[in-house]
């Protein structure tokens, strides 16, 4: 996609010469509210935006993405849930513009695990106080992602969390929705390979990790989106008590009660297969099954960041 700048001179560029385009997804609720406030802070912290996006149809997702980069801006800020921010994350890998986040979403799973503020005014504010930094993505078979790939109950909570639900309960709905399918939901085997080392156990959910938020909750503190590797872990055993348990903690306090099953697997490249072939959620894409190859992509994505990220 071209030679990049460097961090530093990327920066500089944003801050000085703010030039932006910007898409939000206005199909949501809560980004058609917040919308007008969008557009009204980013001018009162001195950006005028090239071009302006709000977009009400989320088939025109792909195309007003490339129309927005066609302005050829520095920063591409992008308003919405993980959802959205994925499909941004997508278009603008590898190529010579950083992502400005705004999290409009229910879990702002990614916004949290770059540290930024989940209001609208500071996230804006870090558009001209913060930097530019190159993050890892990870790739799943041959599809990009910045957050998780996943496995198990929570592919069929995706597929049945209710939009009402999430606006009244936010991201405790999801917890909340998997105990209505848990009940008869099968445990799987899964295998994963790392370093020539193949570790197997059985569950009922299994996730890998790039970021360091699932469901709006920490996985570990020391998991980071920028140290080239992904982790995998569990939720529960294979006994639906267990994991219940489990997600009842998670829904009421926002903690982990436990990683079950042993410690993380961590890697830089990880073979999954699983006992039957399974789904896999991709960022919120259901399209891939195992066996599957999962690796990192090192410094693959650029971002708008906080001063105080730590970029590696």
């Amino acid at each position: 996609m071209g030679e990049l700048r460097s961090k530093s001179e990327h920066t500089e560029a944003v801050r000085t010469g703010r030039r932006i385009c910007v898409v939000v997804n206005t199909r949501s609720r809560r980004g058609r509210h917040l919308y007008p406030e969008v557009v009204r802070t980013l001018r009162a912290e001195g950006f005028e935006p090239i071009r302006l996006y709000p977009l009400d149809d989320p088939r025109r997702l792909r195309a007003t993405l490339e129309a927005a980069l066609d302005a050829k801006p520095d920063l591409l800020v992008v308003g919405g849930g993980d959802g959205t921010l994925s499909a941004a994350v997508k278009h603008v890998a590898h190529r010579d513009v950083a992502l400005g986040v705004l999290p409009l979403g229910t879990t702002n799973n990614f916004a949290r695990s770059l540290g930024l503020p989940l209001d609208l005014p500071g996230a804006i504010r870090v558009f001209h106080t913060g930097k530019v930094a190159d993050i890892d993505l990870g790739i799943a078979g041959d599809r990009e992602f910045a957050n998780l790939a996943s496995f198990g109950v929570s592919v069929e909570v995706a597929g049945k969390v209710k939009p009402w639900l999430k606006r009244v309960l936010g991201r405790a709905a999801y917890p909340l929705t998997a105990l209505t399918i848990l009940p008869h939901h099968q445990p799987f085997r899964a295998f994963i390979t790392v370093d020539g080392h193949r570790h197997e156990l059985l569950t009922h959910q299994l996730n890998i990790a790039n970021g360091r938020f699932h469901g709006g909750w920490q996985v570990a503190k020391d998991i980071s989106i920028d140290n080239g590797r992904l982790v995998a872990y569990q939720l529960g055993s294979g006994k639906r008590l267990r994991l219940l348990l489990e997600t009842l903690t998670r829904a009421t306090t926002g903690r982990w009660s436990s990683l079950a099953g042993g410690p993380f697997v961590v890697g830089r490249e990880m073979l999954l297969e699983t006992e039957p072939p399974m789904a896999a959620d991709v960022d919120g894409e259901v399209r891939l099954m195992t066996p599957i190859t999962i690796r990192t992509v090192p410094n693959g994505l650029r971002v708008m960041v906080p001063d105080h990220f730590v970029d590696s």
